[in-house]
């Protein structure tokens, strides 16, 4: 590999003129700039920028922490992040914790401030102690995508009201005239997703129809965990509309409910909560609340390089644009009969 004092060498200069010359920094003739990107691009040079960052103290990166890269959504969330970063200049590393508080402590600990500037977290699994830490040795954090507005916490962090996306829900399914509606909660009964759920009772209260929700399902957050559900869920036919925490729970449902012969939406309607690319492709295509992933992984990109410029700015809170429902072909006015299986 080629080193800068190669470089300064073949071009004839210091090795603090060739690094002025690449960070365009100081006061360089403009024949010497020239013998010095040519001797740049005849010997290959690439710089290291590990050891820069560790020289400088700084890094020309971002660090973004996802539960599992398997969950399309983070991908999703990743690239607009990475496009928000490249315009500012910056690279963005992407760190997969596969849901383990450990891996996500190592990767604070081993990149935080020294390969990173800062950490955009998404639904990692660290405690907020962990976080904080991370900003007191002078690594700022954002909290991307934080489900509870009306609940800050206590770090930089740009929220989505979660409640709307699924009071929304509840309000088309009603529309629709469902009665009889199941739940799929994904991620388990401690999972963040209960911010979804009780924006969707709290909707079918405010409607009158408390009792409309007759099945409940705690499930892996999952196209598995839909379909593995699905069975039992719809076992007896009496649900006649199903409420996912999120699309993927959803998207099972709708295989569940193929191989049991239940017709979507004709016989059972099916809506989920974040329009992942999966939910237009899906057949049906599933109805959904989709949710501003583009707009705030730009704003936590922003948030993150506020933070990076003035640490002083405390812990902020933004807000994205509200959730939107987008009525796709998974969701219909209620059967007039019951649901009925394939082998009845």
């Amino acid at each position: 590999m080629t080193t800068l004092s190669q470089v300064a060498q073949h071009a004839g200069v210091t090795s603090a003129t060739v690094s002025n010359v690449l960070r365009q920094r100081g006061k360089v003739g403009e024949e010497t700039r020239a013998r010095v990107l040519a001797a740049v691009e005849a010997l290959g040079y690439r710089p290291h920028l590990t050891a820069r960052a560790l020289a400088e103290g700084s890094a020309p990166t971002l660090a973004l922490m996802v539960a599992s890269i398997a969950n399309p959504f983070y991908p999703e969330f990743a690239l607009a992040a990475e496009q928000a970063a490249r315009q500012h200049g910056r690279f963005l590393i992407v760190c997969n914790t596969n849901d383990d508080p450990d891996i996500g402590r190592a990767y604070l600990d081993q990149i935080a401030g020294t390969l990173s500037d800062g950490v955009l977290v998404m639904n990692a699994k660290l405690r907020v102690d962990d976080l904080k830490m991370t900003q007191r040795r002078g690594a700022p954090v954002v909290l991307g995508m934080w489900e509870k507005p009306h609940e800050p916490p206590g770090l930089p962090c740009v929220a989505v009201d979660f409640h709307l996306a699924g009071a929304l829900a509840a309000r088309h399914l009603i529309a629709l005239g469902h009665r009889k509606i199941g739940i799929l909660f994904g991620g388990g009964a401690s999972c963040i997703h209960s911010e979804r759920e009780r924006g969707f009772h709290d909707a079918l209260a405010e409607l009158g129809h408390s009792d409309a929700v007759v099945r409940i399902m705690h499930v892996h957050d999952s196209v598995e965990g839909g379909l593995s559900a699905g069975a039992e869920m719809l076992a007896d036919g009496l649900v006649t509309a199903v409420f996912a925490t999120n699309d993927l729970p959803a998207l099972g449902m709708l295989h569940a409910a193929a191989d049991l012969g239940i017709k979507v939406p004709q016989q059972l309607s099916v809506i989920g909560i974040t329009d992942i690319q999966s939910a237009r492709q899906a057949r049906p295509a599933l109805t959904t609340v989709a949710l501003p992933t583009e707009q705030a992984a730009a704003m936590s990109i922003a948030l993150l390089l506020e933070l990076i410029a003035n640490p002083s700015l405390g812990s902020p809170m933004r807000t994205a644009e509200a959730p939107q429902l987008v009525v796709r072909a998974s969701t219909a006015v209620v059967p007039k009969r019951r649901l009925k299986r394939r082998s009845d």
